[in-house]
């Protein structure tokens, strides 16, 4: 007995061992070119990992140092020795053979100088898209960017579920702008006559004393309960084999149940299931009829695989049905992600859920689960269907995005939603918008070509822009003849597609970081910890937990639970991350 004991405790010490160290880097060739495709051969795991579309990898690792060997066809194969935690930039040379054929590798290039990559890191058996982060940019040469505004807010519950459970968190799990967006900070009531309220802050960059931080601050105007339109909601629910843990199925039965809590008579449900076979589980019910639709949630049961495709088409077949004209039509999607029979890739589901969202029908994805969640593919779902993507770690979270932020998470007040950035390169040397990775396909001289996102009813996003002033500019003056930048947020109201804009002038109301508004403050600490989870390469190494937990225990509310709970994520990350360096001194002194 004693000798099985001693075999499990060994078993499960490995298995914490294993797995700890995270490599990311890019693979170019010498003409400063990305290279997708590129295999890597990791020689510690003897196992393959590939490239993304723009060059980027991420691959976890069982030891802080290893070798891996690039290879890639028509160039030298090139073995090398690596640090984990030490960006890679990987240069492959053309091989002889390749010289000789004379011909172009490329058609075009890109007209921008930013950079992003969709490659899976899997951490255990989760799936995850690889972030390769914003770069500064020069402003004289590239005055105008844009992005397009992410309500999601998935990152930080899977972050907290990490660090809950004593685990290090992914770095491509991070998305910074979701972790600053979970608190919903700096809320300000639009004008009447508006969708959105847009304002902005100039303030000191505390990992930075060069830079200054521009924070752009949109609030979405709350439609009164008495104007919330009907609501044609089905509930797509996986209840696969892979459901039958009580993190999942059973926790998503206890979200769904509190959300119709709140439905009115006018409102109705249906409930589509999928787990070996995809059938409706509910016909349309009105919401009067809660008795009905409870019993229906309660009595389902996992079992089967995952045909997440069929399932999918079944449910927006089935909102198309009932569709409610001026009404809030939404498929919500609820499932651990782990699609596995029929369409299953991320671009199949991209293409399959572009075609679905032109019905009119908006789609909400509910994540759940560890191990073999899919993150990479509920972002595609949620981007693709007009709608937007929480993660839920436990019953405080679904109370949350069900029933407090209700309105938030289901009743949208503008549609492909753009903010477009242009800086006066005279103030503005350099810039580098932070989060965002992969929702920012370019920068170009307009945001036409970007995608937006949906935006709630009372939402409110930060984004916030590393900027390094000229040297002459003097921006920590108020000057408020001097406008560092110009914004114009486009949208369409739902249902429409007309284009409507609002602009706004970033004037030069610097203030030092001590006097900044508290939500501006706490936006600035969730940054950090974000940056600092993700290995920011733009974030100094040394600026530890300790030096972010003493910044925002001045900027949190003690008066608000969840900044509060936030402090102690960052204790919980201290704690998990030191003792990892604790590990590492310890041995290099062996």
């Amino acid at each position: 007995m004693r000798k099985l004991l001693l075999y499990t405790f060994l078993s499960l010490l490995c298995l914490t061992v294993q797995a700890q160290y995270y490599l990311r880097g890019e693979i170019k060739d010498e003409k400063n070119f990305s290279l997708q495709n590129a295999r890597i051969f990791v020689h510690s795991a003897k196992a393959y990992f590939y490239s993304g579309t723009y060059g980027g990898f991420g691959i976890t690792l069982p030891n802080l140092y290893d070798s891996i060997t690039v290879s890639l066809d028509g160039y030298e194969p090139l073995t090398i020795k690596v640090k984990a935690d030490v960006w890679q930039t990987i240069i492959l040379k053309i091989s002889n053979s390749n010289l000789s054929k004379n011909r172009p590798r490329f058609i075009s290039e890109t007209k921008d100088l930013s950079r992003s990559a969709r490659f899976n890191l899997i951490a255990s058996d989760e799936t995850y898209f690889q972030l390769i982060e914003n770069n500064f940019v020069d402003a004289k040469k590239y005055p105008n960017t844009g992005y397009g505004l992410n309500v999601n807010k998935a990152s930080y519950s899977n972050v907290r579920r990490f660090l809950n459970q004593g685990s290090e968190v992914p770095p491509d799990a991070v998305r910074v702008e979701e972790i600053i967006n979970y608190f919903n900070l700096g809320y300000e009531t639009p004008d009447s006559q508006q969708s959105f309220k847009i304002s902005s802050k100039i303030t000191d960059c505390p990992w930075n004393p060069k830079e200054q931080l521009l924070l752009i601050n949109v609030s979405a105007k709350k439609i009164p309960l008495d104007n919330i339109p009907h609501g044609n909601f089905v509930f797509l629910i996986d209840v696969s084999g892979s459901m039958d843990m009580p993190n999942r199925l059973p926790l998503l039965q206890t979200a769904f149940k509190m959300f119709v809590n709140n439905l009115r008579a006018v409102d109705t449900v249906s409930i589509v299931t999928y787990g070996g076979t995809v059938g409706i589980w509910m016909q349309p019910t009105s919401g009067a009829n809660k008795e009905k639709i409870n019993k229906a949630i309660d009595s389902l049961v996992a079992a089967g695989d995952t045909p997440g495709e069929s399932a999918i088409r079944a449910a927006y077949k089935l909102a198309q049905s009932t569709y409610i004209k001026n009404g809030n039509n939404r498929v919500i999607l609820a499932t651990d992600g782990d699609f596995n029979v029929g369409e299953t890739s991320e671009k199949a589901l991209d293409e399959l859920i572009t075609k679905q969202r032109q019905s009119g029908v908006y789609l909400t994805c509910l994540g759940v689960g560890m191990g073999n969640f899919k993150d990479s593919k509920l972002q595609v779902l949620a981007k693709k269907g007009n709608g937007n993507y929480a993660y839920l770690d436990d019953t405080r979270e679904a109370e949350k995005v069900l029933v407090k932020e209700l309105t938030q998470t289901l009743y949208a007040v503008g549609d492909d939603v753009l903010m477009n950035v242009t800086f006066d390169p005279s103030l503005v040397k350099e810039y580098r918008l932070i989060g965002f990775d992969n929702k920012r396909e370019t920068i170009s001289d307009t945001a036409s070509i970007l995608e937006g996102g949906e935006v709630g009813s009372g939402d409110n996003t930060i984004a916030i822009f590393e900027i390094v002033p000229n040297e002459n500019s003097m921006l920590e003056n108020q000057n408020v003849d001097l406008c560092p930048a110009y914004l114009t947020l486009s949208y369409s109201n739902p249902g429409d597609t007309v284009k409507r804009y609002i602009s706004h002038e970033v004037t030069q109301n610097y203030q030092p970081l001590a006097q900044i508004s508290q939500p501006y403050r706490f936006a600035i600490a969730a940054t950090m910890f974000g940056l600092k989870l993700k290995q920011s390469q733009y974030f100094p190494k040394d600026f530890g937990f300790e030096t972010i937990k003493s910044f925002a225990e001045l900027a949190a509310d003690k008066n608000l639970y969840l900044e509060q709970e936030f402090l102690g994520l960052i204790n919980k990350a201290m704690d998990i991350y030191d003792v990892k360096k604790k590990r590492r001194f310890k041995r290099k002194k062996d």
